[in-house]
């Protein structure tokens, strides 16, 4: 039975909302170790898009971004993006290495050392809904190495649209809300399992038979 995100009733649905909730709590507490600092999440926000409305989510096409993309294998295969406006990014990295807050101009490039603490920022967000997700069903879920660039959202989420929009029209998003101190982070995490894994993965929750 090939299934798609389209036609998820409620239960389903509630079952993906436990992902991104038990997903985002495992972020706040593995950020929160690496920053050493309290991070506070709220309740993440779980829909699910045709992959056309992704850049829509993202705002402007022009918008300077970082993503993270991962290809899925194992039990299931697709690919997982995770996305951050570049002041979440650069927030984020100014905590962690103890920088101060930065204006505009100086916000716009990254160097060497803030790009390898984003790829560690990225690895423990998308780890983090990967371990929630192979928690709750049980799979096996191989992420690839990450890969990281910082472009204009258009420009990321072409890539992916590419490659996997022909093998599945649609996408579980979900959008969680960090804090640290008087920081606010929202990060924009995407889930695109091909056709043939969707029916895998509401098997293993016991939501489908």
């Amino acid at each position: 039975m090939i299934l798609n995100f389209d036609n998820l009733n409620n239960l389903q649905m509630d079952v993906l909302k436990e992902i991104g909730n038990i997903g985002a709590g495992n972020a706040a507490t593995a950020l929160a170790k690496l920053l050493k600092k309290k991070v506070n999440m709220d309740v993440p926000k779980v829909k699910v898009l045709m992959f056309q409305e992704v850049s829509e989510i993202l705002g402007e096409a022009e918008i300077p971004v970082v993503g993270l993309l991962l290809a899925v294998t194992g039990d299931i295969r697709g690919s997982i993006m995770f996305i951050l406006k570049n002041e979440a990014a650069r927030g984020w990295v100014n905590i962690l290495m103890g920088k101060p807050r930065c204006d505009e101009i100086e916000c716009i490039e990254f160097d060497e050392i803030e790009i390898s603490a984003l790829k560690e920022i990225g690895n423990i967000l998308a780890g983090s809904y990967l371990s929630a997700l192979s928690s709750l069903t049980g799979l096996n879920i191989l992420p690839s190495v990450p890969e990281l660039a910082i472009d204009m959202a258009g420009a990321i989420v072409s890539v992916p649209a590419i490659e996997f929009g022909k093998l599945a029209d649609s996408v579980l998003y979900i959008e969680t809300e960090f804090s640290e101190g008087g920081t606010k982070v929202i990060g924009d995490f995407f889930l695109i399992p091909d056709f043939h894994s969707y029916g895998t993965l509401l098997k293993s929750l016991g939501v489908i038979s």
